[in-house]
This record gives C-alpha cells, structure tokens and sequence, in this order.
C-alpha cells in the first residue's frame, strides 16, 4: 500500500496517509462502509446523486461535530438531488447517537470502522492514529470527483463556501 508522507498534520506534526491520492476528475472509488443500522451501503449506491464526502477523524470531537453540523444545515438548501454522507472511524452506534444529541438529520452518516476500506481507497487513512484524515470531497451524479480539499492541518475546519459552490454548479 502507498505511503504518502506529511501530506497533513496533527498539531503540526506530520503525520503519514495510505493509500493513493485521488485527483479531480478521477472516479470515486467504491468502499463497503457501515450505516449507522450495521448494513452494509456501497458508495455506489449513492450514483445519480450529487455526493458531497465529508470526512472527519471522530465525530465526538469539536472540529468534527462542527464540520457536520454545517453540512447538516446547508443540505436542507442543496435539494433532493444532493446526499451529504459523513464518514468517519467511529463505531455506528457512537455516529447514531451523535446524529440524535445533534439533531442532524439531513445528512447520512458512514462508518469506516471495520475495514478501513474507504479510508484506504481515497487515500485518506491516517497510519499512525487508524483514523481518517480531514478532508471534502464532491462526486458529480456520474460518480466522477469535481472537487477535493484534503485539509492539511486536521484540527482545522474546511473550505466549507467552495465546496458548496462546487456542489451548486452541478445541480
């Protein structure tokens, strides 16, 4: 598996991501992830749709619980035809109950827990803490990635205006 070195950092430490880096215009690759009932939901089954991809490393911490709250908000203004999933490493229980104590209804959270699949195939997967690393990630109705932020240092939020707008020149 690749290793991409200090790509990110964790308090301005350098931290190491596996797998390869995913360019625009590349396909979104499709991961086997759990829903927060512990089916099994493909990536793929989101095809038709304009996907926005909000990673986070855990739910149960500020940044995160932040990056998903807004996206929860900005879904109920981006229509039917745009799903915002939330993946993380947390457990489907803990990603369960953070969407009830949040009120966060409007977007679909994923977990990567078991296999790190989706982790690894986008290259997000942080070797020295098995979490994933901060990142935004747009997919086009055909499945084809339109925009990428990789958020260098994970304790900060992201770009979060760019990637509405890219989202909005889609739909």
């Amino acid at each position: 598996m690749q290793e991409r070195n200090g790509e990110i950092t964790f308090q301005g430490n350098p931290l190491t991501l596996l797998g390869a880096e995913l360019k625009v215009g590349d396909s979104a690759p499709d991961a086997a992830l759990l829903g927060n009932d512990l089916s099994p939901v493909q990536l793929s089954a989101y095809k038709g749709k304009v996907c926005v991809v909000s990673v986070v490393p855990s739910l149960d911490t500020p940044v995160c619980d932040m990056q998903t709250r807004r996206f929860n908000e900005e879904a109920g203004n981006l229509g039917d035809n745009v799903a915002i999933l939330t993946m993380s490493m947390d457990l489907p229980f803990a990603q369960a109950r953070w969407c009830g104590a949040a009120g966060a209804d409007k977007v679909v959270t994923l977990s990567d827990h078991r296999d790190a699949a989706f982790g690894e195939a986008f290259g997000l997967l942080i070797k020295e803490l098995r979490l994933l690393a901060r990142a935004v990630y747009v997919v086009d109705q055909d499945g084809i990635i339109q925009y990428i932020q990789l958020v260098k240092e994970v304790t900060e939020e992201p770009d979060y205006n760019a990637a509405l707008e890219a989202v909005k020149k889609l739909v």
